[in-house]
């Protein structure tokens, strides 16, 4: 495999794949151009169940499932095998400028490709876990990870998670969802996935951000989940998107 990194090597026979050239144009996302297709936007913390829920609501809406998480991660595995730290925001950028960031579409799941390479073996790694709120936290990193949200969006009807899709990446979407779970279930959950970043941390991290911080966008729906399963939330999320609007396949 070229150079250092050991995630696996992808070609056009394995997925669907389009490039985005990663060049570091300044994105201005409330003023962006209005040709974006359908967009569900769910937010909220870390381990609140919107992973499961959103891939499950994407396959029954049909929709492209987009875990924005997954691609700070892509981009915090990249970082971390070119010996970046958070700190040192001018070499970060030159390696982002110089980094072919592509998405992948698997089974109605877009994954992010770094230089031809999928890292998704590495993106739940303890130094993964430890780093991402670190480097996503900069500016230039989610310039970037709007940039590639805004192109699939300009292609396909997206199921999109993250924590900041619907208040700063998609506002305009009238389907926005907000899930959580009490900080016990989250613990929990987090466990259950074999992980170990501390939760309380990470909300720390999240809701403090300067820049797009964890919050919930005012005309969001709000779902807790913590005694619910992912059918009764799924089925909650689907009944309140036939109540605005949205054409249920």
């Amino acid at each position: 495999m070229p150079g250092a990194s050991s995630g696996v090597p992808v070609t056009t026979a394995d997925c669907i794949c389009w490039a985005c050239a990663t060049k570091l144009i300044p994105v201005r996302m409330h003023s962006a151009p209005r040709n974006f297709h359908r967009i569900v936007a769910i937010d909220g913390p870390a381990a609140s169940g919107k992973s499961s829920v959103s891939r499950e609501l994407a396959r029954r809406l049909r929709f492209i499932y987009v875990n924005s998480g997954g691609i700070y991660r892509a981009i915090t595995w990249h970082l971390l095998e070119k010996g970046s730290c958070a700190e040192d925001v001018q070499r970060i950028a030159h390696a982002l400028d110089s980094t072919a960031i592509t998405s992948c579409l698997c089974d109605g799941e877009s994954h992010t490709l770094i230089d031809n390479v999928d890292p998704a073996e590495h993106l739940r790694e303890d130094r993964v876990n430890e780093s991402v709120s670190r480097f996503s936290r900069l500016p230039v990193v989610r310039e970037i990870v709007a940039r590639k949200l805004h192109d699939h969006a300009r292609s396909d009807d997206l199921v999109v998670e993250g924590r900041d899709i619907g208040s700063v990446v998609f506002p305009d979407t009238p389907y926005k969802f907000y899930v959580d779970a009490s900080p016990e279930v989250r613990l929990q959950r987090r466990s259950a996935q074999g992980e170990h970043d501390e939760i309380a941390l990470r909300d720390h991290a999240d809701f403090s951000r300067p820049v797009s911080p964890l919050v919930i966008a005012k005309d969001a729906h709000v779902i807790d989940t913590s005694h619910l399963t992912v059918e009764k939330v799924v089925r909650e999320i689907l009944a309140r998107l036939k109540e605005a609007g949205l054409q249920l396949r």
